[in-house]
C-alpha cells in the first residue's frame, strides 16, 4: 500500500503571542500596514505557501499571483513545497522574508495577523513538507534574515472547494497594501 503524504494545512499559533488583535477592522488594518511598512526599504523576498485546489489554503499563491509585476520585492509561489526553495532564498540573501499562508489562529475568517516564527507552535509537522520551524531554521543557518509570517484565517481547506469570499477579500487588501509598501521600480 503506498504511503499517503499529507500537509498540515495551517500551523497552529500561540494566540496570546499574536502581534495584532481583534477582527480585520479598519484599526487592525492600520496596525498591519504600520507593521509591514517598517520593512519598506529592505531587501525583501515574499513567499506564498498553499494548495490552490484546497479552498482557502491557496491564499498564499493567490497573493503572489496578484502581486506579480506590481512590486519591487522578489516573489516566490512555493505552493506546498517550500523546501524546494531553500537554496534559491539563500542565494537571494534577503534582509526580510515574508511568508504568506493560511494559518488557523482562532480569529474570524479572513482576519490577517503577522507572526514571528517562534509564535508558531513548535509541534507542527508534516509528512509532505518541512515544518515551518525546520524550513526557517535551514535558511537562518545560512543567512541573516528576519522572518515574518502573514497569516490569513481560513474558513475551510477541503479539496475541490472554492476560496471563501472573506479570504479573497483579505488577499485583495494584502495585495494592495504590499503594492503600496514595495512599489515596482520603473
Amino acid at each position: 500500500m503506498p504511503q499517503v503524504q499529507m500537509r498540515i494545512e495551517y500551523p497552529a499559533v500561540k494566540s496570546s503571542d499574536s502581534l495584532t488583535t481583534g477582527k480585520n477592522t479598519m484599526h487592525t488594518n492600520k496596525k498591519l500596514f504600520e507593521q509591514l511598512n517598517k520593512l519598506r526599504d529592505s531587501k525583501m523576498v515574499i513567499i506564498g505557501i498553499g494548495n490552490t485546489l484546497k479552498g482557502d489554503d491557496g491564499v498564499g499563491p493567490l497573493v503572489c499571483q496578484q502581486l506579480a509585476g506590481k512590486i519591487s520585492a522578489e516573489l516566490m509561489d512555493v505552493a506546498t513545497v517550500p523546501e524546494n526553495y531553500i537554496q534559491p532564498i539563500i542565494k537571494k540573501a534577503p534582509q526580510n522574508l515574508l511568508i504568506i499562508d493560511a494559518i488557523d489562529f482562532g480569529a474570524p475568517v479572513g482576519a490577517i495577523r503577522i507572526f514571528k516564527p517562534e509564535q508558531l507552535d513548535s509541534f507542527v509537522s508534516s509528512t509532505h513538507t518541512l515544518s515551518p520551524h525546520l524550513f526557517i531554521d535551514m535558511i537562518c543557518k545560512n543567512i541573516k534574515v528576519d522572518v515574518y509570517f502573514v497569516g490569513i484565517q481560513p474558513a475551510q481547506i477541503q479539496l475541490g472547494q472554492p476560496m471563501s469570499c472573506e479570504v479573497k477579500q483579505a488577499a485583495r487588501w494584502l495585495t494592495r497594501t504590499l503594492a503600496k509598501i514595495f512599489p515596482a521600480t520603473k
